[in-house]
This record gives structure tokens, C-alpha cells and sequence, in this order.
């Protein structure tokens, strides 16, 4: 048994990784980063502490008390809270936020990456512990897309490839081979309810890896928040990267898509 460290954020993805890493054999020890972390991973984790997200110095302090060598990233970490949270960064968080050269997603996850380094702490590709829940190639759901949503995912998938390859997002919605929403900072969620809003309905959303996608960190996923905002927005189509994206809860997701009407398509780039 392995002794894997898991730094967990917002979302259910630190929970996915939590079962299928002990499925492995792994054990679990997890810091969840207050207060993004939902409570409910006591029950799946081997051990757990929760700590501040600004508290980078205690962070890595509890991983090595705990002998963790391993570390897998899972969980969204919102930008946000660098402009309007009040949480206090420590002083190892401070200088880590002030030797940033900008503030781009692979900046700071590869800053952090080299950070963890230096204390000895490696990180591990989070795809090594989501082979059974990847998407697949092909028409996941019973419910299938129409050719003018095929047409939109043709149209679409090369410019959500380029806003991956910018570093502004993995996400865009069409309709009618027109761009009706990008995702940035605010996360696929948010940017399918705009995008769908905009559209009036039967939009497409598409959601990719970035060209070269470091899989240590920010690999796309999918879950069954996200199929709530598709259905509340009016978006019909999701076409999500095959072997490339993440489906929490896989069976749940597929089974609530086909309820709701909604196809998801896996696509390779």
C-alpha cells in the first residue's frame, strides 16, 4: 500500500479520486483547502486535515508530517480568490503569489508544481487514477445529437482547442456555427448558462485538454452540476474530449443526460 497525498479543492473530483486511488490499493491522506473543500471526503479518505487555501507553508508541512512523498492536484481552485476573497495568505503563500510572472492557470499550477518540488513532494498526472471514468469515443447517451449539432461541434472544436492552446479556458458554447459564449475565469458552468441564455436554446457545448495538457493538473471533467446547467440553460449537446476528460460519476451523468434529453458526445481533437 502507497501512501498517495491529495490536495482537494471545489467539486466532486477530489471525491472521485479519493475511491478509485483506494480501488488501487492506495491510501488516501487528504488537505482539504478551506473553504472550497466539501466535508463529505472524511468518509472516503484514509486520513484527512483541512486547512485554509491561503496557508501554502502548512499545506506542504502537514503532507510531509503525513509521509507523503506523492501528490495528486484535484478540485477547482478558483482565480477568483485572488480579487475578491478575504481570505490572508501566509508568507510562503505570499511570496509564491509575488514570484508569479502573470497569473495564467499553467503559470501558477507549474509555479506550484516547483514549489512542492523544493520540499521534496512530487506530483502525480490525475488521469493515473481515472481510467474507468475517461470519457469514451462516440455517443455516450441513449439520446442522440442531430447533424446541425454535429455540424456545430465540427465548427467548434478547433477554436475551443485555441482558447485551450491561450490559456483562457476549455470550454466555448455554439449555435449555428457562431460562438455564443468562452469560458475564463469564471468555469464551465457558468459559461454554458450564459452561453445558453445567449443562444435561446438547442446550443452545443464543447469542452477539450489543451493542446499539450500537463496531465498533473487542470484536466477537463465533466459532472452532474454540469448537466444541470445545460438543462437549465437550454444547451442540448455536450461534446467532450475522448480519453482526455473526465467524467465524474460516469453512470450518474449518463443516465441524468439521457432524463433531461441531453446527448454527450465523446470527440477526438
Amino acid at each position: 500500500m502507497k501512501k498517495i497525498g491529495l490536495m482537494a479543492g471545489w467539486g466532486d473530483l477530489p471525491r472521485a479520486i479519493c475511491i478509485e486511488a483506494r480501488k488501487m490499493g492506495n491510501s488516501i491522506f487528504v488537505v482539504g483547502l478551506e473553504p472550497l473543500a466539501d466535508e463529505s471526503l472524511r468518509e472516503h479518505a484514509d486520513e484527512i486535515e483541512f486547512i485554509s487555501v491561503g496557508k501554502l507553508g502548512k499545506v506542504i508541512k502537514s503532507f510531509k508530517n503525513a509521509g507523503v512523498k506523492d501528490v495528486v492536484l484535484a478540485g477547482k481552485v478558483p482565480k477568483s480568490l485572488m480579487y475578491k476573497s478575504k481570505i490572508v495568505p501566509d508568507l510562503r503563500a505570499a511570496r509564491f503569489i509575488m514570484s508569479l510572472k502573470d497569473r495564467k492557470d499553467d503559470t501558477i499550477l507549474l509555479a506550484l508544481s516547483d514549489e512542492l518540488r523544493k520540499d521534496g513532494l512530487s506530483l502525480l498526472e490525475t488521469t493515473a487514477f481515472t481510467e474507468g471514468i475517461m470519457a469514451d469515443e462516440g455517443v455516450m447517451t441513449s439520446v442522440k445529437p442531430k447533424k446541425h449539432h454535429m455540424k456545430d461541434i465540427e465548427f467548434g472544436l478547433p477554436i475551443a482547442k485555441g482558447i485551450g492552446g491561450m490559456d483562457i479556458g476549455q470550454s466555448i458554447v455554439v449555435k449555428n456555427k457562431a460562438v455564443m459564449a468562452v469560458e475564463a475565469i469564471e468555469g464551465t458552468d457558468e459559461a454554458i448558462i450564459r452561453g445558453g441564455e445567449l443562444a435561446g436554446g438547442d446550443a452545443v457545448a464543447i469542452k477539450v485538454a489543451k493542446p499539450g495538457q500537463d496531465l498533473r493538473f487542470d484536466v477537463p471533467g465533466i459532472g452532474k452540476r454540469t448537466i444541470s446547467s445545460m438543462s437549465s440553460a437550454g444547451v442540448s449537446v455536450l461534446a467532450v474530449e475522448a480519453g482526455a476528460c473526465i467524467i465524474i460519476d460516469k453512470e450518474d451523468v449518463l443516465g441524468k443526460a439521457d432524463e433531461l434529453g441531453i446527448s454527450i458526445v465523446g470527440i477526438k481533437a
